[in-house]
Parts: C-alpha cells; structure tokens; sequence
C-alpha cells in the first residue's frame, strides 16, 4: 500500500515523504482501511513496526471529515514530548498541537484552542476530573502503550480515562497502541475494536546470550568475541559492535548503574573515535554543560560521558539533557547510551545492538524479583534501526553456561504475559470511585455498578465479586466523610472533591486530616508533619532493615511528636516503622 491511496492532499503527502514514508508496512497497510472507516481499533505489533503513523491517519482523517479534537494519551512525559514534536508536522495543514504534562490539580483551559492534545494518562485523568469542557470534542483517542493496563500504578487511570471518555463521547474513535501481548483479543472485545496482531518487524531481530566471549543466538548460530574482553562482557560487545559500524543501548535496573556503567563505557568508546566526532561530541558535551544556570554534578558527568561518545539516561535527568542524548544518538553521533528501562517503554531510540544486563529489579515488598517478559521484550524489540540495519541483535549477558537455558527458555524463547486490569486494588478504587461520584459521572449505586462495568477490569472479573468491592470502598467513603448519602443518591463533601482534584489516595487524605487534627492536643515539630506525610499510601516508603535499630530508639526519644497512632504490642508495627524510616530520610 502507497501513502497515495490515503484519501489526503499532497500537502499530507509531502509530511509522510518527509518522515521517509512511500510504501506501508504490512502491518500498517492491514490497519489503515479499519481507520480510514473510523473501526476502533487495537494494534499489537512489535516495537518499530509503525503503530504510530497508523494512530497520526487516524487522527487526520477523523479531524479532516468531521473537525473535532483529537486526544493522544501516553505513558510518560518523554514519550509526550516526543509525540508533541512529531505531530507538529501537521501545523502545516492548519491542526494546532498542544502539550499538557503540567501540574495535575489545573484544568489547562488553554488545551481547549488546540486540535491535537498529546498528554499523559494521569494528565487526561485529572482534566476529566476538572471538567475540562473541550473533552467533549474529542473524535478520536489514541491510547499509546495500552498493555500498561497491566501496571499496578499507573494501569487504573489509563483504564478509567477511556471508560469514561467512551462515556462521554459515544462515537469516539478508539486506537490502542500495543506491544505483542498474548491476550490482545480480550482488548479488542472491551473496546469493540478491530484486532491487528502481528510479529513482522521493519528489521529482523536475533536474540541472545553472551558468556565467556560467546554469544549464542536462538536461532543456534554463535558469535566468538574477538575483542578484548577484560574489562568485561558489556564492553566487549559494545567495542565490537561500534567497530562494525553499529549503535549500542545498554539496559540496566537502577539509575546509578546508569552513570557508573556509561562513565566505564566511555573510556572503551574514545579510543573508537574520529577526530571529527571528537569535535561534535565537544560541543554536544559544552551545551549541556552550558544549559544549567548552575552546574550539576549529573549535568557535569553526563557531559564528560558524552564527550567520549557515551551517555547514560534515567529520570535523573533535565527534559533538556534527555532530548539532546535522544536527538544526538538518532544523529549517530552519541554512540553508546546506558539507560533505565523507562527508555524501553516508547520512546523511538532503536540501535543496532541492545545489551540487557539486569532480568531482576528491586520490589520493595518482595526483595529482589524477575522482570515481566513483555519487559525484556520491549528492550530487546529496541534492537534494528531501520533503513540503516540488515538486522538487530538483542543480547542478555549472563555469569555462566549454566544460567543460559534458564534465560533462553524464560525470556527469549517464551511468550508475553497476558495482561490483566489492575483496577481491583483497593486504593485505586478508592481514588476512582470518589472521582466518579465527585465529577457526577456516577451517583447511585447501580449507575456506580453500569459505570464500572464497561471497564476492562469488569470484562475479567467476576461481576459479584466486582459489586463487592465497590460496596466495600463505598461504605469506607461514607465512614470517612468523603462522600454523603441523600436517598439513593451519593454526592461529593467538600473534602471529598477536594481529595479528588488533588489527585490523591483519599486514604492519605484521611491520614493527613486525622494528624493535624491530633496536631491540636500535641506540641509537633518538622518531625511530626514529615511523618504523616510518609505514613500515607502516596508516599513510597523506604523499608527498614534489621540493622536499622537505631530507629526505634529514635521513636522512643520523639513519640510525643508523633501525630499518628503508635502501634500496640498486638498490632503490624511493619508499615509505620517504614514510615517513620522514610521521614528520617536514610
């Protein structure tokens, strides 16, 4: 399929040539038509395989026929930012794009001038809670990275934000954009939409294990290392893939691996450069040190890395300094970036060569944990850029021989998980019930019963046990003053809304109010507020260890500050010790 037979003007077309767009993949060509219709539609296609272009003639044709406005949910900021960006294009052809990741207690009427708004999940929730009146136009809603569903955090917000969006605008076009996930088909049936599944890549990928100097793919062909590997695997794979001309992301698990690996890497990559590519990298490496009113210690490293042609990229980092090692390694002149797996979920960074070091992530309520193999396959889907790779190599460095059949046959080899809703958790029911009754989406119990019905969650769960739940988050609302009972209708308090438009657990609400309510009958200090703060289920706590004693005799010497209960000896003292840790900073 040709970009001329999209029923566009030239002007359009010149914008798809521009992005080196002729011919359609063959995922892209089965998608189009059910767009060009208006079919909601679910793509789950493999990483650089095109699901966004199909999202940008989806949102062209719809606003082109009908007017309107178009909303693209992502994620995270980077990858708005990025969407952000792209989209401009379309100014050309009179669409005005916005981008709204600010603060989540604003309404953002500005957005309601704009035909393109690129936001993030939580972003779209808090104006829907707002009442931002332009959501109303919205004729087509592009979900990006829908298998997030699945993620405990952020999943119940994105689930909400289409239900109630599906809600509002009753011929909404629906495009979820998806990794390969097992269980696309359930997806597609919630939101009535056609199913586009495929596993063709623009690129072939080959996956791997490297120990000992030898990489063995899945397909049984090896590669002998012949570069000099004492200073470790890592290194060795990325001198040997720069000296083939190639480009190399290195996933780890935390951000100060980050550094301390990109800073290591960088003293391999300088002595592979030219001297042109020293001179561009310099100046790379000068404006980041000279976007900093003051200087940094991150924004110091990043541009001594960078000067020898390595970077590293976490949430460390400023909106600027991650543009610039995105924008320079797109450019190829960045050679190696070592990243969190934040990198992994969407942002359009491919490499020839991708390097997975850490399968385990620390879970601060299980220890030490496995990634999710739809994960590992998000980072290794990263590998092939196109146009300029025959093919991509995604490598797991292992210890030795004996971890090899373990990793072959618990990664590369297996399947995605099926994704399941995560809106069952108590706290985030919480939060959407009381946004749902204080926005007057629902406000009895059976309109609360039919709302959450049409959610994911519904579809996989058992309808008693649903009903349960929300009666159960319901009766703790009433209790705790958030909501109120008038007949059969149930209508926000004024701490109820409030909470809501804060955007926060109405558990921690309750925490706060009943602390500076005991505030009153103590004598508190710095102490006191800290604690309340980090005893609320928003905070993430920090977990205390056997060697941290100290911390009890701290409670002893400061417990008539302390504005929550201090546990008996019959109740969990777990949960508030971690509280109290965190607020002590360690």
């Amino acid at each position: 399929m040709n970009i001329s037979e999209l029923p566009f003007t030239e002007e359009v077309y010149s914008i798809f040539r521009e992005w080196g767009v002729e011919e359609f993949y063959p995922p892209q060509a089965e998608a189009i038509p059910w767009a060009l219709k208006g079919e909601n539609l679910v793509l789950s296609i493999p990483t650089a395989a095109g699901k966004s272009l199909v999202a940008y003639i989806a949102i062209l044709n719809k606003l082109l026929k009908e007017g309107g406005k178009a909303l693209y949910v992502v994620p995270l900021r980077a990858l708005a930012r990025e969407k952000y960006e792209e989209l401009q294009s379309f100014k050309r052809i009179g669409f005005k794009v916005a981008l709204s990741t600010g603060d989540l207690d604003e309404t953002d009427p500005r957005l309601g001038k704009y035909d393109i708004i690129v936001c993030t999940s939580e972003k779209a929730d808090s104006l829907l809670r707002h009442g931002a009146h332009w959501l109303k136009e919205v004729k087509v809603l592009i979900v990006d990275e829908i298998h997030l569903i699945n993620d405990p955090t952020r999943g119940p917000t994105l689930e909400i934000v289409i239900a109630r969006l599906k809600l509002m605008n009753k011929n909404i076009q629906v495009v979820a954009l998806s990794a390969t996930i097992k269980n696309a088909d359930e997806l597609a049936k919630w939101l009535n939409a056609k199913l586009v599944k495929s596993d063709w890549r623009p690129v072939p990928l080959k996956e791997g294990v490297c120990y000992d100097s030898i990489v063995e793919f899945t397909d049984g062909t090896k590669k002998i290392l012949l570069v000099d590997t004492k200073k470790g695997m890592i290194p060795a794979l990325v001198v040997d893939s720069l000296n083939e001309g190639g480009q190399v992301l290195v996933f780890v698990n935390t951000r100060r691996s980050t550094v301390a690996l990109a800073k290591k890497l960088a003293n391999e990559v300088k002595k592979l450069l030219s001297e042109e590519e020293k001179k561009q990298l310099k100046k790379i490496s000068d404006e980041i040190l000279h976007s900093e009113a003051e200087p940094t210690i991150i924004g110091e490293t990043l541009a001594k890395c960078v000067e020898n042609g390595a970077a590293f990229h976490n949430a460390g980092l400023s909106s600027f300094q991650r543009r610039i090692v995105e924008k320079k390694f797109r450019d190829h002149i960045i050679k190696c970036i070592v990243a969190t797996p934040t990198l992994a979920a969407g942002v359009n960074i491919p490499a020839r060569r991708v390097i997975i070091r850490d399968l385990w992530r620390y879970d601060p309520l299980f220890g030490m944990k496995p990634i999710p193999i739809l994960e590992y396959k998000q980072q290794a889907g990263r590998a092939g850029r196109p146009r300029y790779d025959k093919m991509g190599e995604a490598i797991v460095t292992i210890n030795n021989e004996k971890q090899k059949d373990q990793i072959l046959y618990g990664y590369l080899l297996s399947d995605t998980e099926p994704i399941y809703s995560k809106l069952g958790n108590e706290s985030a029911l919480r939060m959407h019930l009381l946004s749902t009754i204080s926005t007057n989406i629902a406000n009895s119990t059976e309109e609360i019963y039919d709302f959450m019905s049409n959610c994911f969650y519904a579809q996989q769960s058992d309808l008693e046990m649903l009903q349960d739940n929300i009666d159960k988050v319901i009766s703790f609302l009433l209790e705790n003053g958030f909501i109120e009972k008038q007949n059969t209708w149930y209508i926000s308090t004024l701490l109820g809304s409030k909470t809501s438009s804060l955007y926060i657990d109405p558990l921690s609400a309750l925490i706060m109010k009943e602390a500076l309510e005991a505030s009153h009958r103590i004598k508190t200090e710095p102490l006191s507020y800290l604690h309340a703060i980090c005893s609320t289920p928003d905070m993430r706590s920090l977990y205390i260890k056997s060697s941290d004693d100290w911390v009890e005799e701290k409670i002893e010497r400061r417990q008539n500050a302390i504005m929550t209960d201090v546990p008996n000896y019959y109740e969990s003292e777990y949960e508030w010790l971690d509280g109290f840790y965190t607020q002590c900073g360690n």
